[in-house]
């Protein structure tokens, strides 16, 4: 039984930051490549990146109490 706790929680974490990592190197790149069309607006674009980067990294540290919540429930 601890060993499918284990396994259940490293997938939770694993999968379930998976998806913040790949929306946070998009939002990266996109931003950059926006700074660079459009250096005037990037006080706007940053605001926005790091808005979004934040939201992102939510659903990371979520799955992350959904791990935890996994290993420590009996």
């Amino acid at each position: 039984m601890e060993a499918l706790q284990l396994l259940a929680a490293a997938l939770a974490i694993g999968l379930g930051a998976i998806g913040p990592g790949i929306g946070i190197g998009l939002i990266g790149s996109k931003s950059t490549e926006a700074i660079g069309r459009n250096p005037d607006a990037s006080a706007k674009i940053q605001t926005g990146m790091i808005l979004s980067i934040a939201f992102a990294e939510a659903i990371a540290i979520f799955a992350l109490v959904i791990s935890f919540m996994i290993l420590f429930t009996k």
